[in-house]
């Protein structure tokens, strides 16, 4: 395995060049090319080249041309589905979208992580055939994912115990729908807290607009809670847990695997009816869906009110949650389907 970053178990992992560090936005998407070519002239030998999303799929579709093997690319997301880009990466979302297109017409086989994902790219690339597309939902590790009846991490954070909570775990991005979510919660049960578990703003002035709406929130009522940094994961687990329900509040989501991670932890969910979320949460056994229409807002309040008002119910969400994130979403299923298709190349 290749990977960016820091090294790590069974991974070799690579560094931007460093004439590429620097505050310009577009710097990021040229760093990412250079870990590209680091990674095409790292591969040499290997039979097949498996990349993930726009960040490595050029450094795959490199690998392919330089030693004439089969490339595999899997989508998460895709470029023109995400056109805010542009005000985190300037014209580095150009880039990014020069280099997502490009390998994604040239691979033998792409791999969508949803049937709504397999849709996107067939209209966003006619150029694509549909043959070559094929449906392999994410997985994720259920051991890892589980419920955690330790309550250190709520009591740390301030989070109430004795309340109960509705939690969003996610960056500070558009795509999130953060601030659709700002929008509902005036309107949740006071009775309630709202843990905010965000960070990593993809601008300053999406980081300032979403601040001053917490705030404002938290003027007028008690139990707000706001966790201002991307926690570790058996901390973000410990979280999931003990909340009465996650939201996710999405406007793009090819997946929405931070569901699944809710599901598995025992937790009912209320979701946007959009992308793949669908093939995750089933509607009125795990969790509820909501249209995103002009009534998006009042909708999540809705549905989250209703699940507050009954604990039994969030609680067999839960308990349906965690059943279908083990039966249907093991990774041992995906491996089985991912190697199929390394096979057939």
């Amino acid at each position: 395995m290749h990977c960016f970053g820091t090294d790590r178990a069974g991974a070799v992992a690579y560094q931007p060049w460093d004439v590429l560090t620097g505050d310009a936005p577009h710097l990021a998407a040229l760093a990412t090319m250079s870990v590209d070519l680091e990674i095409a002239a790292g591969v040499e030998g290997v039979d097949l080249v498996h990349s993930h999303t726009w960040y490595a799929n050029f450094g795959g579709h490199l690998a392919k041309l330089l030693y004439e093997i089969p490339h595999v690319a899997t989508v998460h997301s895709l470029e023109p589905m995400r056109p805010w880009k542009a005000e985190q990466l300037g014209g580095g979302y150009a880039v990014s979208s020069f280099c997502e297109r490009t390998a994604l017409e040239a691979a033998e086989a792409i791999v969508a992580v949803s049937g709504a994902m397999r849709d996107d790219v067939l209209r966003c690339y006619p150029a694509v055939e549909p043959d070559r597309l094929r449906v392999i939902h994410n997985g994720i590790d259920t051991d890892e994912y589980r419920p955690d009846p330790a309550t250190d991490v709520l009591e740390r954070y301030g989070v109430d115990r004795e309340r109960p909570y509705v939690i969003f775990v996610g960056r500070i991005t558009h795509q999130k729908g953060v601030e659709h979510l700002l929008g509902a919660a005036p309107a949740f049960d006071p009775a309630a807290q709202f843990v905010l578990c965000a960070g990593a703003a993809d601008t300053a002035e999406l980081e300032a607009t979403i601040r001053g709406r917490v705030e404002a929130l938290q003027a007028t009522r008690d139990g707000v809670v706001w966790i201002e940094q991307m926690l570790p994961r058996p901390e973000v687990i410990q979280l999931l847990t003990h909340a009465t329900l996650f939201v996710c509040p999405s406007i793009y989501e090819p997946l929405g695997i931070v569901n699944l991670e809710a599901m598995a932890c025992g937790t009912a969910v209320v979701a946007s009816r959009i992308g793949g979320i669908p093939e995750v949460v089933d509607d009125g056994v795990t969790g509820f869906l909501v249209p995103l229409d002009d009534r998006f807002e009042e909708g999540i309040a809705a549905r989250v009110n209703e699940l507050l008002a009954d604990p039994d119910l969030a609680a067999r969400f839960g308990e349906a949650g965690r059943k279908r994130a083990v039966e249907q979403f093991a990774w041992s299923a995906i491996a089985e389907r991912t190697a199929e298709l390394y096979g057939s190349l």
